[in-house]
């Protein structure tokens, strides 16, 4: 569709990967690996092998998929392994698959002998409007999500939204959660136009509004200083929730599941402590609830989700910090909530989710 620059690279969008092969042989690499887990290696390797007129002149590296996979002792084995490869510093890893392999596998590249260049190319719609986009890459502590990580640019990021085809719904789902963010932090109308979509038969020019938007967000503010921040919003209650269920429930959520939980309670938390209205939440709320399943909160599960929420990379000083809505389409952040408001929050959700 056409190229988004982003902060020294840029964002392919349905290029059908044309560029790939010239980005390649300009980069006169000593090796290409391709670093995949076993069901992009399965459902999209074939597809990039066609659009890459069957290039194989490539290692390939394959992982476990699953979050709890994202882990420093996987990157010991993947680190372990370019060197079998006899990997030097001028080697290309190219990441095909979700927001796991493209975390972890930046975070592996930018790491490797001081930093190997990597691409990314996203095969989930997680991935694709989120986790490719903005050059953070990371692994998981003790279940507590991306608390090691890099601030590393990919040389390019290439969106094809024919991957897409390849997921299951549960997983269309989870990626539409971050579009339906992007919508409630910049952009009203688009907020408006994804209630009526079919997040089942995404368009792509929604998912391409979507990169826009975190594009525009992420070359504003590059480290995180400032207004980069509001991308956090339903994460801080997300992410403990996501981090909670991975230990304790024997079918974990999934990021864009927990991640409607944590806008709904952090909505909630934006018209007790900002300025959304009564009807704006009612508005957020019944529209999340109506398309995401329902998730109970254990009220015994309450101290230690506030326990994830104090290991939030996120927070200052021992103050637990939000981004909370001002309205559907703004967002403030550095926002300060007391543990009495949080709870109150989680409770607000398990009310609505009867």
């Amino acid at each position: 569709m056409n190229v988004i620059e982003s902060s020294g690279h840029n964002i392919h969008f349905e290029s059908e990967l044309a560029p790939l092969a010239q980005i390649i042989e300009e980069g006169n690499y000593s090796k290409v690996f391709i670093f995949v887990d076993r069901n992009t290696s399965e459902f999209c390797l074939p597809l990039l092998q066609g659009m890459l007129d069957d290039y194989t002149n490539f290692d390939l590296i394959e992982t476990d998929p699953g979050e709890e996979n994202k882990n420093i002792d996987f990157c010991i084995g993947i680190w372990k392994t370019l060197l079998d490869f006899e990997a030097d510093r001028k080697c290309l890893m190219i990441n095909l698959g979700g927001g796991v392999i493209t975390d972890m596998g930046g975070f592996i590249a930018s790491t490797y002998k001081r930093g190997i260049d990597f691409i990314n190319i996203p095969t989930t719609l997680l991935a694709q409007v989120d986790a490719s986009v903005g050059g953070k890459t990371g692994i998981d502590i003790d279940n507590v999500k991306n608390m090691v990580g890099t601030f590393a640019l990919p040389q390019a990021v290439f969106i094809e939204t024919s991957f897409l085809k390849t997921l299951p719904e549960r997983e269309l789902l989870s990626g539409f959660a971050e579009m339906i963010k992007h919508g409630l932090i910049v952009d009203a109308a688009y907020y408006e136009r994804l209630k009526v979509a079919d997040y089942k038969n995404i368009a792509p020019i929604e998912v391409h509004r979507s990169v826009e938007i975190k594009n525009e967000v992420v070359t504003e503010d590059p480290q995180e200083k400032g207004r980069r921040k509001i991308l956090n919003f339903g994460h801080t209650i997300g992410h403990a929730v996501e981090s909670y269920a991975l230990i304790n429930d024997k079918s974990p959520l999934t990021h864009g599941e927990a991640i409607a939980v944590g806008m709904v309670a952090e909505a909630y938390l934006s018209s007790t402590n900002n300025t959304l209205t009564p009807e704006e939440l009612e508005d957020i709320t019944k529209y999340i609830l109506s398309i995401y399943p329902a998730y109970h909160i254990k009220k015994e599960s309450f101290t230690d989700l506030l326990g994830f929420m104090q290991s939030d990379k996120k927070n200052e000083h021992g103050q637990i910090m939000f981004s909370l809505l001002s309205k559907i389409g703004a967002c403030d952040y550095n926002c300060i909530v007391t543990e009495k408001d949080i709870l109150a929050a989680l409770s607000y959700y398990n009310n609505q989710a009867k």
